[in-house]
């Protein structure tokens, strides 16, 4: 687009590439969700699985944060995308020779996502790479629709693969993608400059640049660390609403499900590709938050497929407006010479909130909530009189606290005086 590398047209080629990479990932994720609860029955088990393919790529954020700032961000993300397909062989190996066990399918997913670690800091700082400032609302509104790929679009494909055949489907597709995304990205990469750095920085100093790129805008910090809050209450919904699901229908009725309530996310992440949001992003941030709780809180409500469908479709209409609020609130308060720095620290910060919740809603939900309402239960005479008593009704009770205090956050976060100086001064997701 000029002579400084910005191209939409390559931001687009990326953007494919990862929109592949996201369907491919959403498969392997929906079949491992349904395997492991099938043969577990414990909430606590899935969620273990979904930590443990989290966790090490996000701890690992800060150390490929520096090597994006340092190397080739093209070649690190086509490492990432390559060698991260070791552990789904792994996983496809085991159960080719039988039934994976559970110890072996956590060793292949933290496999996979140590080196899928090497990907999120140089994607985002590529996308920084090939736009102008003024792309950046429209572009966020595309990277939301590649994101929701693996809701919207992967749950149906899955629900199907698996009546027609099983997961060991699924992972092949996945590692399939790979080569696409690799593909994407080696074109992506022509013409484009590698990174000059210099050489005499340590690692350490590195890492220093990149925190004290947060930490001194106070702005930036207290948001960042405010949506790690968010992200918790996010990931309460997220860990707990296939098990909750799954409580009173099957896989096929939750991809069905999941498909539909993730179009609303495509609906806003169109509208907002097509009319940007040009002004008044801490207004906008609040109030989708605050909308997200309501919708939460109505998605555990009870046990109807309709009124699931539509709190969930809200639910997720609401993410992208969040999303492309908190992008550029923080992208347009961070130089863009340590942004693959930046970006590693916002994301270990920001999404400590999905650990914890990773971590500790699953066993919340198995060990105290659903003995409180099922039949008999302490609470199956007050709360479950509303809604309702059995063995998914402790999981919805969990959702409806976590929309609740979400709700309570985003008034929080609206009244921080710090948080509204960065108007004029952002991809900082509260979603995968």
């Amino acid at each position: 687009m000029n002579s400084s590398g910005k191209s939409f047209g390559k931001f687009l080629i990326l953007w494919s590439g990862q929109l592949i990479s996201a369907i491919g990932s959403g498969l392997t994720s929906f079949g491992l969700g349904i395997y492991v609860f099938q043969q577990t029955g414990k909430a606590s088990e899935m969620a273990l699985v979904t930590l443990l393919a989290f966790m090490p790529s996000l701890l690992l954020s800060a150390f490929s944060g520096v090597l994006a700032d340092r190397y080739d961000r093209r070649l690190l993300m086509v490492l990432g995308d390559s060698l991260s397909a070791i552990g789904l062989v792994y996983i496809l190996i085991c159960m080719l020779q039988g039934e994976a066990q559970l110890w072996q399918i956590c060793v292949g997913v933290t496999i996979s996502s140590v080196f899928a670690s090497l990907l999120d800091p140089a994607y985002k700082a590529t996308v920084t790479d090939l736009l102008t400032e003024e792309q950046y609302t429209k572009a966020s509104g595309l990277v939301q629709v590649a994101g929701s790929a693996k809701y919207l679009i992967s749950p149906i494909i899955a629900g199907f693969l698996l009546i027609v055949s099983d997961i060991k489907l699924l992972l092949i597709i996945d590692i399939c993608t790979f080569f696409v995304t690799v593909i994407t990205t080696f074109v992506v990469r022509s013409g484009l400059a590698s990174n000059k750095y210099e050489q005499a920085k340590s690692f350490i100093r590195e890492f220093k640049d990149g925190w004290g790129a947060v930490y001194e805008n106070r702005g930036v910090f207290v948001l960042v660390v405010m949506t790690s809050v968010l992200t918790f209450f996010l990931g309460v919904i997220e860990t707990l609403s296939m098990p909750m699901i799954l409580a009173f229908s099957n896989s096929s009725v939750v991809g069905t499900l999941e498909t539909i309530i993730a179009s609303g996310m495509l609906v806003s992440s169109v509208m907002i590709g097509i009319l940007p949001i040009k002004k008044g992003y801490v207004k906008i941030l609040s109030v989708s938050l605050f909308c997200i709780g309501i919708f939460m809180a109505g998605f555990g409500l009870r046990e109807n497929i309709i009124l699931i469908s539509i709190s969930g479709f809200l639910f997720f209409a609401m993410l992208p407006f969040a999303n492309v609020s908190l992008d550029f609130l923080v992208r347009t308060n961070i130089d863009n010479s340590v942004q693959g720095r930046a970006w590693a620290f916002i994301g270990i910060i920001s999404q400590l909130g999905f650990v914890a919740a990773y971590a500790i809603s699953g066993v919340l939900a198995d060990y105290v909530f659903t003995p409180l309402l099922v039949d008999g239960g302490v609470l199956a005479d007050s709360v479950g009189k509303i809604i309702g008593t059995g063995s998914g009704r402790g999981t919805g009770f969990l959702i409806i606290i976590a929309g609740m205090l979400l709700c309570v956050t985003s008034v929080i976060l609206y009244n921080l005086k710090s948080i509204k100086k960065l108007e004029n001064g952002g991809d900082l997701c509260i979603s995968e």
